[in-house]
């Protein structure tokens, strides 16, 4: 297994108030999984997204990751995980805005160990990888926003990490881009890459293999993306509007003849003579 949480509680205090946002998670994540995790405002997903991408520490319980439980190590180890196995994607795609798309992607490995040729070339690569080989000299100002959130997931995956982890990555996104973003992801999961996803739409969990939904910070589904009645029965009624509205659009522009009343249309004779 890549991820292994067993009874892990986060509880945050506000003055005298303690806070459960999750209560006992019991969580596996194995190698070239797609996991999407959906859940109501408060169901605790984006804390179990700052777990598990060692952004912030659980109260109790343990995190294993790749064979190491986060919890004992030091804050120093932690950001050498968070560099190294943890590609994160953001919504807002957090690019430099005077660094161009090329030294954007070499961030990371700023921070590691790399030499600059190393870093140079790996940079490189993963750009090609999203797509974006003609686009590498180009600052942020200069992209739209599906290139822009390309260059933030050749960013996440130029360390190679073991897990890439996405917060809402298609949110800023009309559809057309998102249909594009989810087609990488795709093509990356067939690669092999382990790959996590925190959204609130139905349409981009359907294609993960895998949904958790939270709810007051437990987990209270886990299926295959297949097997979710919640997700088929959302997709099903946004197919149905889209039918109905296509329906309504054919009738209102079918050209039927006005009706027009029998007194409107005597006066509009007599106008004319």
């Amino acid at each position: 297994m890549i991820i292994r949480l067993r009874h892990v509680t986060k509880i945050y205090k506000m003055g005298t108030e303690r806070i459960n946002a999750m209560a006992g998670v019991d969580l596996d994540v194995a190698a070239n999984e797609w996991v999407a995790i959906m859940g109501p405002s408060g169901s605790g997903k984006s804390t179990m997204m700052n777990i598990l991408g060692c952004l912030d520490r659980p109260t109790g319980g343990t995190y294993e990751l790749d064979g190491h439980f986060v919890n004992r190590m030091s804050s120093s180890a932690l950001a050498r995980v968070r560099n190294e196995r943890i590609g994160f994607v953001f919504q807002s795609f957090e690019l430099l805005p005077r660094l161009t798309a090329l030294k954007n992607v070499e961030l990371p490995m700023v921070y590691s160990r790399s030499d600059w040729f190393r870093r140079h070339r790996r940079a490189r690569a993963a750009l090609e990888r999203v797509g974006l080989a003609d686009r590498m000299t180009h600052r942020p100002n200069q992209l739209s926003g599906g290139q822009k959130q390309r260059v933030a997931i050749a960013r996440a995956l130029v360390n190679e990490p073991s897990i890439l982890l996405a917060d809402e990555p298609t949110g800023n996104l009309d559809s057309r881009t998102t249909a594009e973003i989810l087609e990488l992801f795709s093509q990356l999961h067939r690669e092999g890459q382990t790959i996590i996803i925190v959204t609130h739409e139905e349409e981009v969990a359907q294609h993960a293999t895998r949904i958790v939904r939270m709810r007051d910070g437990k987990i209270h589904s886990d299926r295959p993306a297949a097997e979710d009645e919640l997700n088929r029965a959302a997709l099903q009624l946004r197919r149905s509007h889209a039918v109905a509205a296509a329906e309504g659009d054919s009738i209102a522009g079918a050209g039927f003849p006005e009706v027009v009343p029998q007194g409107a249309r005597s006066t509009s004779a007599e106008a004319r003579s």
